[in-house]
């Protein structure tokens, strides 16, 4: 077949990869891996794609968080990667959450679900105060605790749009932190995949937010299970984890540096929880199997191929990443379709998506190649590449 580049060209290709075969691990993990889904939207159901609530396709969005689950993995519910502030409302995550709750409970793995709690419920302009902020995340948190997920602690918009100091975010946190019925986990998110979070914990230095984030934390140190940071910035990330207390996890959101983070130092390691998981389950379950049996030769075979294809997928605008882990579902046909909420396919142009075919391939991540093939030269000709 024939694939577009970057320097505007067709390029023939052929699939000539060993593709990973789905399955379980066969030994427990030695490292907690959440990966964070995505959402898709019924093709027929919508309406005004851009205005209003998605009319979420339930059946395919649910099948690829089992797809998730029987290998193994766990799942980081409702977050970005969900489109949350980006085409899923409060109501539709809440809806997501209560939906996924069941399908987790009866699934024969009893996967971990963790479930992002932000404040979208309530218009930014309404949130002007602390209490506010505090009252809007506070009743999201209740409603995972009911439909019994466990509760990511998302970042807030509303925390920069109110100009809000380092003192203001330890006191909603903590006390968000300290109400919650089980450990939390804190969410770091960097400006690179949401611009509206500029300046989180009253600082654009990542070394005065350290601080303001680790005194949090070691406040109550027993009700934080672990804090995500998705900074993009390897060395930051192995500096605050040396100095997490004794049984608070980090759990990796860097989607570039991954593989080493999760491998660790020997000392110290991170967990995940990654939205680039959701798009190499295959490959992460398989390594991280190796990881535990103590095969770091397999590990790296593994997860070192899948990287170039993390770069790729969340290239800048990073925000759009969820687009391309969207497009690996549906080629693996763990998804009919890769319609989103508020037409969010349409967030990356064919030649992202070609060069995403080209590295999942060399990263034995095309599980089906027949059926990727065929969807893959669908989207071509829709495209008008013959």
């Amino acid at each position: 077949m024939r694939l577009p580049t970057y320097a505007g060209m067709l390029e023939e290709f052929r699939l000539t990869g060993d593709p990973l075969i789905p399955r379980a691990p066969s030994v427990p993990l030695t490292r907690t891996a959440f990966a964070a889904a995505h959402v898709v939207s019924d093709p027929l159901a919508e309406r005004d794609p851009w205005v209003g609530r998605p009319a979420v396709d339930w059946e395919n969005t649910l099948r690829f968080r089992h797809w998730l689950w029987d290998q193994g993995l766990g799942l980081a519910e409702a977050m970005d990667t969900a489109q949350r502030g980006m085409g899923v409302d409060w109501l539709t995550a809440k809806e997501l959450i209560e939906r996924t709750m069941r399908e987790a409970k009866a699934h024969p793995l009893k996967p971990r679900v963790a479930c992002g709690a932000g404040t979208d419920q309530v218009p930014l302009a309404e949130l002007k105060t602390a209490d506010a902020v505090l009252a809007a995340y506070s009743e999201q948190m209740e409603a995972i605790e009911a439909a019994g997920g466990q509760v990511i602690i998302m970042a807030s918009r509303a925390f920069p749009a109110i100009g809000a100091d380092s003192a203001t975010y330890e006191r909603v946190y903590r006390r968000l932190i300290d109400q919650a019925a089980a450990p939390v986990i804190l969410h770091w998110l960097g400006d690179m995949f949401d611009p509206a979070l500029k300046g989180y914990w009253g600082t654009r230095d990542a070394a005065e937010a350290s601080e303001t984030v680790l005194r949090i934390i070691g406040e109550n140190p027993a009700k934080v299970d672990g804090i995500k940071i998705s900074l993009l910035d390897k060395a930051h990330e192995e500096e605050f984890r040396k100095r997490l207390p004794g049984g608070v996890r980090l759990y990796t959101g860097d989607d570039f540096n991954y593989s080493d983070l999760i491998e660790g130092d020997g000392k110290y390691h991170s967990h995940a929880l990654l939205g680039i998981f959701a798009a190499i389950a295959p490959a992460a379950s398989q390594a991280l199997e190796a990881l535990a049996k103590g095969d770091k030769a397999t590990y790296h075979a593994l997860l070192l191929p899948t990287v170039p294809l993390a770069r790729e997928i969340f290239k800048a605008p990073t925000q759009f990443y969820k687009a391309g882990i969207a497009f690996l579902a549906w080629l693996n046909g763990a998804q009919s379709h890769f319609i989103m909420p508020g037409g969010f396919q349409s967030s990356r142009e064919i030649t992202h998506y070609a060069e995403v075919f080209r590295l999942a391939e060399k990263a034995r991540l095309l599980s089906k190649p027949d059926l990727a093939k065929e969807r893959m030269s669908l989207l071509l000709r829709l495209h008008g590449i013959e």
